[in-house]
């Protein structure tokens, strides 16, 4: 049966931290701090700056308006995973600063599913033919996007 994006509604609270430990049992975690500033308020700022009308005066800078969206993590390219206002997560090309129009995933549940297991493949620690058919049914632009994908960088690393 193939998989769909409302199975993995909730994948977040419910599996995350299980397939972490399966596939990366022994990488070092980070630690965040009990004084780690919590994101509702930021959340709560984000939606107020995501106003139909926002003068263009009022821009971090001429290259660098206010965005809609939040930075999530890197591609290790110097390219942002970003949540985008309406829950969705895509790449930010940081050097053309856009939104990849082709690389975006339905929700977090779903990008952080494919990230684990694209990483696991990566790692070695799962099987690409296991994943992929899942990964294909799926149909989330952001793993089958030709070159920015990821399986487009899905073979397992090997270090030389």
């Amino acid at each position: 049966m193939a998989l769909t994006v409302g199975q993995l509604a909730g994948y977040v609270d419910r599996d995350l931290d299980a397939d972490l430990g399966r596939w990366f049992p022994s990488e070092p975690c980070v630690d965040i701090p009990a004084s780690t500033r919590s994101v509702e308020p930021f959340l709560a700022k984000l939606r107020t700056t995501q106003r139909p009308r926002w003068p263009v005066s009022t821009s971090r800078s001429d290259r660098e308006p206010w965005r809609g969206f939040s930075s999530i993590g890197c591609d290790g390219a110097s390219n942002y995973y970003v949540v985008l206002t309406s829950g969705r997560v895509a790449v930010w090309l940081h050097e053309e600063q856009v939104i990849e129009a082709h690389t975006q995933f339905d929700n977090l549940d779903v990008f952080l599913w494919s990230v684990v297991r694209s990483h696991a493949v990566r790692a070695g620690a799962l099987d690409l033919a296991a994943v992929e058919p899942d990964f294909r049914s799926l149909g989330q632009p952001g793993v089958l996007a030709p070159k920015l994908g990821l399986l487009a960088h899905a073979s397992p690393y090997v270090p030389r």
